[in-house]
């Protein structure tokens, strides 16, 4: 008896040094993948607020809350079994699926664009209304909902791509690692962000003239720190939308955009050796956020379009 109950620990302690040793691969690998896909994370991160603008303070954090659940869901119930499925069966699916969600940032970014230029002046009655409406928090979180679900599956692609050669368990189990890891990263720093008009007004009914003077700067500076990154949000959708459509393109043979561009910015990085790298990519992020707004553009107007004629 003695004699088998030694082996079963033995049996145990192998168990146990595998699955840590899978554990240090799992976070190596999450880590590297995290890492690759931060400039998504960053646009994420960005676009998100601009959907919470407009509502009552007490529904701020729920209205996060709601969103970041329905991240997480897209990530791990949607997104990441499919990509599995597509990078072991269907490998050349995955970059026209993640194309017409390019699409769709150029669409949604133009559309928010052209309401900035031509903006439609709410009155008080409507902007009450808009504070305590269900249908309007209904509409902003589906709305950030559903364009989170394009961002977090470049992230994930991205993700899946700095794992493809890890055994199958080991990919899924990194990118979940990585879908709660940027999830609770991006609406973390969402809700500080979104919250801290908040902080800000309490710190400024403190006694102390130093922390009631900070509290004042935060409750002056947030509407338009909220503002700024409304106008960058707009900016990641265009950008990100027009890089995918781009860079997929040039997969399928379709090279002239992504060449010109990429030219253009080794020119004007050559012509700026202090600060070539930084150049470089402002020029192709510049490059491509036109090209997603060209693009997005022509597809609201021929949304408009069919519109009013449905309309007549």
């Amino acid at each position: 008896m003695s004699a088998g109950l030694f082996a079963l620990l033995d049996d145990v302690a192998t168990i146990t040094k595998v699955a840590a040793a899978s554990l240090d691969d799992i976070g190596a690998a999450a880590a590297k993948a995290s890492v690759k896909a931060a400039g998504v994370v960053v646009d994420d991160t960005a676009v998100t607020p601009r959907y919470l603008i407009g509502f009552h303070p007490s529904r701020e954090l729920p209205v996060i809350w709601r969103i970041a659940k329905g991240s997480l869901k897209n990530k791990l119930l949607f997104i990441l079994p499919v990509a599995l499925l597509l990078s072991g069966f269907l490998p050349w699916l995955i970059t026209p699926i993640l194309m017409i969600g390019g699409i769709y940032l150029c669409y949604e970014g133009a559309e928010k664009f052209l309401e900035a230029i031509r903006p439609h002046p709410a009155t008080l009655e409507e902007l009450a209304k808009e504070l305590t409406s269900a249908e309007h928090e209904e509409k902003m979180a589906s709305g950030a909902i559903r364009t989170d679900f394009i961002l977090s599956a470049e992230i994930m692609v991205i993700a899946l791509g700095e794992v493809s050669e890890q055994a199958i368990y080991l990919q899924a189990m990194s990118l979940i690692v990585v879908a709660v890891a940027i999830t609770v990263a991006v609406y973390g720093m969402v809700a500080v962000i979104v919250k801290m008009d908040d902080v800000g007004l309490n710190l400024a009914q403190r006694a102390n003239g130093t922390v009631k003077a900070i509290g004042r700067g935060l409750v002056l500076a947030m509407p338009k720190v909220l503002n700024a990154l409304s106008v960058i949000g707009t900016a990641a959708m265009l950008w990100v939308g027009g890089q995918i459509v781009i860079h997929g393109g040039e997969e399928f043979g379709f090279k002239t955009v992504p060449h010109a561009l990429h030219d253009l910015a080794h020119t004007i990085g050559g012509a700026m050796p202090f600060a070539g790298g930084a150049a470089e990519w402002a020029t192709n992020t510049t490059g491509a956020g036109i090209f997603g707004l060209l693009l997005g553009g022509i597809i609201v107007a021929i949304h408009h379009l069919l519109a009013k004629k449905a309309d007549h």
